[in-house]
């Protein structure tokens, strides 16, 4: 047993490689200040010294760069360092891996924002992983079951569609079995997605169903986001199935949660357009009861602009105040301080 632990552990040596040459090495000598990278001596080191001085600071700098860098919103500043990840995770607490993991994680989901590339998206999934084993070390079961539906829609956004559907059936299992509903419901939520985009109108819509019903027991009262999201895909996977008769009373429920979101934040929120552009659709199909007199054409259209304006979900939409020269038809010199044209 013991020559069978001395082997492997002269395996992993012979596995290290100089920093600057490449070459594999058993005995390699690390840089005193950053103790990270290694050199076959002092001919490797002195030639990679114009590059590795850039990075070249101690454990204790690193990690106060990187805390500075995800205070200040600056991905890039947090990448710079993913090279020294692992010795930041060696010798800490779970719950202290588990921030360092989410500051990178945080960096490469601004970045995947910032650049389009779905490598920051397998990238986050990556670091998700890793968090998702601490946070089960850690009984944290409602966390995890967040982190893995976190984890499954950054696979649906770098198109990995059967990888995200097993870390959302995961997620469920996760949240069954420990009684955590906001989780469940955002598993089936997904699961329901994937569904219908893959033409399985049905169980999707029997998905949406279970994810309804888990909203209504979620554990937070006051998040009422979680509900008018599933009421959103609900009543869109039913007006696919024909269930008129069913998606009726969830689209007065949804007219009203979304009307009183929009109260409460005092402005018309992404919900209330939405929901409705799904009453005008309900209206067409032959339930004049329903409270609205927008057909749907105007609905989409409305709807279509606000969702493609430069503005967060929760944006107002205000009529915009007359411009002094609005019938002029000659642009004036600089900008109006009313309409900025």
């Amino acid at each position: 047993m013991a020559e069978a632990l001395a082997l492997a552990i002269q395996t992993l040596e012979l596995k290290a490689s100089c920093s600057h040459c490449g070459n594999e090495c058993a005995e390699l000598k690390r840089c005193s200040v950053c103790k990270h990278a290694s050199y076959c001596g002092a001919a490797c080191q002195n030639a990679a010294w114009k590059k590795h001085k850039k990075t070249c600071v101690t454990l204790e700098e690193v990690r106060k760069r990187v805390a500075a860098a995800v205070e200040g919103d600056d991905w890039r500043g947090v990448l710079k360092w993913e090279g020294r990840l692992g010795q930041l995770l060696e010798e800490r607490s779970d719950a202290a891996r588990c921030n360092v993991l989410y500051g990178f994680k945080w960096a490469h989901a601004a970045a995947r924002n910032s650049t389009g590339s779905t490598d920051h998206a397998l990238a986050v999934v990556r670091l998700q992983d890793r968090r998702i084993e601490l946070i089960g070390n850690m009984q944290r079961f409602r966390d995890q079951g967040e982190e893995i539906c976190c984890a499954a829609a950054f696979l649906m956004d770098a198109g990995k569609v059967q990888e995200a559907a097993l870390y959302f059936q995961r997620a469920r299992d996760v949240g069954a079995a420990h009684g955590f509903f906001s989780v469940e419901c955002t598993a089936c939520l997904g699961l329901g997605k994937l569904a219908s985009d893959e033409g399985r109108h049905e169980e999707g819509a029997d998905l949406l169903r279970n994810a309804l019903a888990a909203s209504s027991l979620r554990e937070n009262e006051d998040d009422t986001a979680m509900e008018l999201t599933v009421l959103a895909e609900f009543t869109a996977a039913l007006f696919q199935t024909h269930g008129i008769d069913e998606a009726e009373p969830l689209v007065l429920r949804y007219r009203e949660a979304a009307m009183a979101e929009s109260q409460k934040m005092g402005r018309v929120c992404y919900w209330d357009l939405q929901s409705l552009h799904a009453s005008a659709r309900l209206l067409e199909v032959g339930n004049p009861s329903t409270p609205t007199s927008l057909p749907s054409a105007m609905a989409d259209s409305v709807f279509q602009r606000f969702q493609h304006a430069r503005v967060g979900k929760y944006a107002s939409v205000e009529p915009s105040a007359p411009s002094r020269h609005a019938g002029n038809r000659r642009r004036p010199r600089g900008r109006c301080a009313l309409c900025s044209t």
